[in-house]
């Protein structure tokens, strides 16, 4: 019998890059397809399951309510390189006469 059920409900998901040892992501993988699910519902299931029994942590996260997530750092933009077009020589006007005789 599996730990995580599989989903009864959706969430709202949000994007998080991170890196895992190798073993631990085999290990995800191999959960995930064990119960049917994807690798974000089984880590965020972790995640819910695990912290919920660390007592000292939910009573410091309950005195602590307020985003403990960092807001993203404005990096300037990088500028275009903007190449100048070649100025083109212009073009001499020539005017030929045709006689016929």
């Amino acid at each position: 019998m599996s730990v995580i059920k599989p989903r009864t409900r959706g969430k709202r998901l949000v994007k998080h890059n991170t890196r895992l040892d190798e073993q631990n992501q085999e290990t995800l993988y191999a959960y995930a397809q064990f119960i049917g699910e994807s690798t974000e519902y089984v880590m965020n299931q972790l995640i819910d399951t695990v912290l919920a029994r660390d007592k000292e942590f939910v009573q410091w996260r309950a005195e602590h309510q307020q985003s403990c997530v960092p807001r993203p750092v404005a990096r300037p933009r990088k500028r275009a390189h903007r190449v100048e077009p070649i100025a083109k020589p212009a073009l001499e006007s020539t005017t030929t006469t045709l006689s016929i005789s």
